[in-house]
């Protein structure tokens, strides 16, 4: 028998619980053995749930049973998640995570401690959810060097970006019906200002390339600034703008960023909308495959997290080795970073247009019928030449960047 502890009883912990129980013949078929939730934490009280019979609220309780073969951390956080999944690696017990921010602060330590104690750290959900990419990453892309990992990682903002895009209106009036639907957090900072893409590519690139990428170094802009009008001039470019999150290999180096993109109807993830998620890669070898579904949910990511317990069910005391080093990988500075720029002024045409031109060469002219506006594209330039530029301009609205 293989029994499994779960830490936190929230919307992931009981999905893994109600998947393992419900689904538990076919797992433990799978598996070759009999899987059973022997334990699960957390502080409060459950009454009248069946999980009532296995709660525990001391983690030590766990941590000391040699009978545990498998933890489930499933609370979210950095403490004390951090170090009730190190103790449990300690201890010779395998690890599942859902908790991108574990993942992307502390992975290369943890998949050490897991090498050395001949156990498995895995993270499946930490990145898609319900989307398989961690491990084809690892193992079905494995022969291939990766040349661009770019998505849509985050479905809180893609939901506001599509409802604006479908419905119009202003980005606080789709903020609040993301928030009415429970698409979008009370507090929803980490999504709308990009900080929970910027830890999901830190992780994709440092699994793509074996080395680390610190979220803080992932240059990071949100949707914030997006209004009703970058919707109108998208439209009038038969274009959509999206979030992504993106590693490109340049050179020997890697451009890792956030921010916001239009694209048209050639892109591979125009017509990704909603809460969905898609990850696009591209290896030298195996050129573009797409990876589609729902970035996160109760039972989404919960499958995720149980695809993670049959792996290590099967390798309970084999390392699956996984290759990313504390090392940090060199990468492009921001200044450096090239792309074409959509670009508004809130000055007429005729009031704008020779500085334009002296400062940003040819460019193309964008009309979406506002006259108090001039809005253009730029040829590819970099974001140092963008910033010196948007010096004398003093004017600019918005600008977003093309994919």
């Amino acid at each position: 028998m293989i029994n499994v502890a779960v830490l936190g009883y929230g919307t992931v912990g009981s999905g893994v619980v109600e998947i393992i129980n419900t689904n538990n013949a076919l797992i433990s078929k799978r598996i070759g053995d009999v899987i059973k939730v022997k334990y699960v934490l957390d502080l409060r009280e459950f009454e009248g749930d069946p999980v009532q019979e296995v709660l525990v609220h001391d983690y030590n309780i766990i941590k000391d049973d040699p009978e545990v073969d498998i933890v489930v951390e499933t609370m979210g956080g950095l403490h004390p998640a951090y170090e009730f999944v190190k103790d449990a690696l300690l201890a010779g017990k395998n690890v599942c995570t859902s908790n991108k921010a574990l993942v992307a602060d502390f992975g290369p330590e943890l998949l050490q401690i897991a090498k050395d104690k001949k156990v498995n750290f895995l993270f499946e959900a930490s990145v898609g959810g319900g989307i398989p990419i961690i491990r084809p990453l690892k193992t079905s892309l494995a022969p291939d060097e990766i040349e661009e990992i770019s998505g849509i990682l985050n479905g809180t903002t893609n939901y506001i970006l599509t409802k604006m895009t479908d419905e119009g209106g202003e980005f606080a009036e789709a903020l609040k019906d993301a928030q009415d639907k429970g698409y979008a957090e009370r507090n929803p900072e980490a999504d709308i200002e990009g900080y929970d893409a910027a830890r999901k590519i830190a992780i994709l690139v440092s699994l793509a390339y074996g080395k680390t990428v610190s979220f803080e170094d992932v240059y990071t802009e949100g949707i914030t600034n997006i209004s009703d009008r970058d919707i109108v001039y998208a439209k009038a470019l038969k274009k959509k703008i999206k979030i992504f999150g993106t590693g490109k290999k340049v050179g020997d180096k890697v451009s890792v960023r956030v921010w916001p993109v239009l694209i048209g109807k050639e892109h591979p993830l125009y017509n990704v909308d909603g809460v969905y998620n898609a990850i696009l890669v591209r290896g030298n070898m195996v050129d573009d495959v797409m990876f589609y579904g729902q970035g996160a949910g109760k039972l989404p990511t919960a499958s995720a997290v149980v695809s993670d317990v049959i792996e290590a069910a099967k390798h309970l005391h084999i390392n699956i080795n996984t290759v990313w080093s504390d090392e940090k990988l060199e990468l492009v500075p921001a200044k450096q970073m090239k792309a074409q720029y959509f670009i508004r002024l809130n000055k007429k045409k005729d009031v704008a247009e020779e500085k334009v031109k002296k400062l940003f060469g040819d460019v193309t002219v964008v009309d979406a019928g506002f006259e108090d506006e001039y809005a253009f594209i730029t040829g590819e330039i970099t974001e140092g030449t963008y910033r010196e530029a948007s010096k004398d301009l003093d004017s600019v609205v918005n600008k977003i960047r093309l994919d």
